[in-house]
Formats: C-alpha cells, structure tokens, sequence
C-alpha cells in the first residue's frame, strides 16, 4: 500500500503534466490573437510606409508614420494581457481547490485541511514577482519590444533601399512557412514563454499557499524536476531535495531551505521551468502520536511512510496504470513503453523534440513488433 507522501508525489507530478497541457492550450489560444491581428498591423503598416517617398526618409517621417501602427501594436498587447490575467484568475480558484482535495484524499479524516480562497490565490499571485517584475509589467514589455523591432527593422531597410514589400516581407514572413521566418517571430516565442511562466508561477503561489495554510500537517516541501532532455541543469541538481516552510531559512539537516511566501520557492527557478512541487506530511508521530487515538493502524502506517526522493519522471511514468500512462503519451506510446521496451526518454530526440511514429517506426521497427503494432 502506498504511502501518503508516495500518493501526494504521484499525483503532484501527473497535475504538473496536466498544467502543461493546460499551458499549451492557453499558448494557442494567445498565439492565435496575435496571429489575427497580424494581418491589419501589417496591412496598415504597408499603406503607411506607400506614402513615403523613400528619397526624403527620415527617423522623424518614419516615427509619425508609425503612430497608427504603435497604437494598434499597444491595443493588441494589452488585451493579450488581458485575457490572460482572465485565465489566471480561473485557474486560481481551480489550483487552490486541487491543492487543498489532493492534501484531503491522502489523509485520515480526523485531520482538518485548510483551504485559501481563489480571491486570495489570484492577488498573491500577481503581487509576487516573477522572473524579475510583475505579471503587467510583462505584458507592456512585449508590445514595446515589438515595436522597437519593426521600427529598427524599417529604419535599416530604408538606408538598405529595399521596397516596402521587402521590409514588411521579413518582418512578418511568409504565408508558406506560417510566418515562422519573420523577424518577429522571436516576438511571439517571448510571448508564448511569459505564458507558460505566469502559468507555472500562478500554480506554484498556489500551491505555496496551500501549503503554509497547511503547516500544522506539511513538514517540508520536496522539489520535483521533469527528468528528460530538456530538464535544465539547476532543475536536474534540485530534483528530490527538500525545503523547509516559512519565510525565514530553515534548513533540513544538508538540504537547502525553502524561500516562503515572500520568497521564490520551488518551480520558478527560469523561464519555462517545468518543474513542481509535492508536500511532505508530517508524521503520525510528529502528528501527536498516541494521543491521536482515533487513527486506524493502517491510517498510522500510511502517515509514517518515507518520501521516494530518487524519484525520476521516467520511474515515475513506468509505475503509472495503463490509462494514466495512456492519458500523457498516447495509447500507441503508451503500448510501445509497456510491450515495445521504449523507455519513456526514447519518444525525443537529444535536444527534448517529439518524435512522430513515423520517426519512432524507422528508428526502433522491433518494439513496434513487439508491442504487436
């Protein structure tokens, strides 16, 4: 039978896949904005830059020809951050009821669980900085990082001497590569990377919250990186390690302490960063042992166990049900990790990309044989 803090660690990493996939969703959603708005910026930006005879080009002609471009630009940005601020906000009220069921499903009845409020998650979450600033601070950037790049972009065409067509042409790239040739492209990587780390950021307060409302039943915090490719060096040197709550430093035993409320805590360590958290009860002894007469042997048991800190992502896929491990690589992976023999780190290639069956099929023809596909 699995221990409690075993139970809280596998259903911390399988939320931590679904908040990926949550991500991904949210990242469409935004990219797919973006990419509507496109086509009237540009439109409008090739009319503005027809009326300007390219012999009298100056920085001055070409910031008043700009005004129009600059405040659509600043309209579009502002309601990409918008509606994700509309996103994080659902997802508060969504992770501080996960959070507080998850810790209620793994311990015995007679423990009282608290809760924090979604109003409450959603505030502390966009008053805590990420990555350096503040969630609208990100959002303002973006908007102004792009306009800086069509403006420099224009500027060098002009003294290059190249059309109109040219100049917007690389700017925003071409239909037949959906626009991923074009300069800003890297804009829309930047946004789709503030996406993912509001996201992860939103959960991670979440979860703190939840946590340090919770600290009479949580000992400690065990960090948890998803070991693959593209883990990052401080995630991988991080994954198992414990830390402590509160908001001072508080280190267990050689473990490194845990920053708090105030502090940056587990999973925001970069952009992107993928990794999570999962709680670690106290024990039944730590609990008040005996004087806690109404727990069950099974329930003292469950309560007493150890917290599996070698944990890795692909241990942690091999020991999943089928459906689960169904549900995060396909039914035709999924079949090819349990009959197939390929580990779960064999569906990317070195460099963390997804390989397609096709390209598993000609890699590893044999475990498509024996898993029978």
């Amino acid at each position: 039978m699995a221990t409690a803090n075993e139970r809280l660690a596998d259903e911390s990493i399988h939320h931590a896949i679904d908040l990926s996939g949550y991500s991904n969703g949210v990242v469409r959603r935004i990219l797919a904005l973006l990419n509507r708005t496109d086509a009237d910026l540009f439109a409008q930006l090739s009319a503005r830059l027809d009326t300007m005879d390219p012999e009298s080009f100056t920085v001055e002609r070409l910031e008043s020809l700009l005004i129009s471009v600059r405040q659509l630009n600043k309209a579009v940005y502002e309601r990409v951050g918008l509606e994700l601020a509309d996103e994080l906000r659902g997802l508060a009220g969504t992770e501080a009821s996960y959070q507080h069921e998850l810790i209620r499903s793994v311990v015995p009845a007679q423990l009282q669980v608290a809760s924090v409020s979604a109003e409450q998650a959603y505030a502390a979450a966009m008053a805590r900085p990420f990555q350096g600033g503040l969630l609208r601070e990100f959002s303002e950037a973006l908007g102004e990082n792009r306009m800086q790049r069509i403006r420099e972009s224009l500027r060098i065409g002009y003294v290059q001497n190249k059309t109109v067509s040219q100049m917007v042409r690389e700017l925003r790239g071409t239909r037949a590569r959906g626009y991923s040739d074009g300069l800003i492209e890297i804009d829309r990587r930047h946004a789709s990377s503030v996406v993912r780390t509001a996201i992860s950021h939103l959960a991670a307060t979440v979860r703190d919250g939840v946590y340090e409302a919770n600290s009479d039943l949580i000992s400690a915090v065990m960090w948890r990186a998803t070991l693959d490719t593209r883990t990052s060096s401080e995630c991988r040197a991080r994954d198992g390690k414990r830390y402590t709550l509160g908001d001072r430093p508080k280190p267990i035993g050689h473990l490194i302490p845990w920053c708090g409320s105030r502090g940056c805590g587990p999973g925001r360590l970069h952009w992107n960063c993928r990794s999570t958290a999962s709680p670690v009860l106290k024990s039944f002894k730590e609990l008040g042992g005996e004087d806690i007469e109404s727990f069950t042997p099974a329930q003292r048991a469950s309560m007493d166990g150890g917290v599996p800190a070698d944990l890795s992502y692909s241990d942690w896929l091999k020991r999943q049900s089928a459906a689960r491990q169904d549900e995060v690589l396909g039914p035709v992976r999924g079949k090819l990790l349990r009959d197939g023999g390929i580990a779960p780190e064999g569906f990317a290639t070195d460099n963390g990309k997804w390989l397609t069956l096709d390209q598993l099929r000609e890699r590893n023809a044999a475990a498509f044989k024996r898993a029978g596909l």
